[in-house]
C-alpha cells in the first residue's frame, strides 16, 4: 500500500483504496483483490487542508514569480557619467532592478557619487 496525504493506494497494482469502515475489517483492493490489515492504518493522519502549492493556479503563479527583497543601501552600482540634479557633478553610481513584468524595462537607480542625491528612472 502507498498513502499520499489522506489517500491509500494499492501496493500492487496501484488502484485508489475505499475508505476504512471499521477496524475490524481488512482493506481490499477491488481492481486486483490485494488485503491490508486495518491496523496498518490505526494512526494514519488524515489531512484536512491542503498545501498552498498543492493546487498550482495561474492567479498564484502571477503572485509567486518573483519575490525580490533588496535594500537600497546595499546596491553599489557601476559609476558612469551622468550629471547630478542636485549638485551638477558629471559622476554618478547606478544599478538596475527588474520591477516590472518581463516584458518591460527594468528601472535604473542613480545615486550621486558627492553629494548622496537618489532618483530611479524607469525605461
Amino acid at each position: 500500500m502507498s498513502v499520499v496525504g489522506s489517500l491509500i493506494f494499492c501496493k500492487e497494482c496501484g488502484n485508489l483504496l475505499d475508505n476504512i469502515i471499521s477496524a475490524k475489517q481488512d482493506l481490499r483492493c477491488a481492481q486486483c483483490a490485494a488485503t491490508y490489515p486495518s491496523a496498518d492504518f490505526e494512526k494514519l493522519e488524515v489531512t484536512k487542508h491542503s498545501a498552498e502549492s498543492a493546487f498550482p493556479s495561474r492567479l498564484r503563479q502571477k503572485r509567486s514569480v518573483v519575490k525580490a527583497s533588496y535594500q537600497e543601501d546595499e546596491q553599489e552600482g557601476a559609476t558612469i557619467k551622468e550629471t547630478c540634479p542636485q549638485c551638477g557633478k558629471d559622476e554618478m553610481q547606478y544599478y538596475s532592478l527588474q520591477l516590472r513584468s518581463a516584458d518591460e524595462g527594468a528601472t535604473i537607480f542613480y545615486s550621486c557619487t558627492d553629494c548622496g542625491y537618489k532618483f530611479n528612472t524607469n525605461n
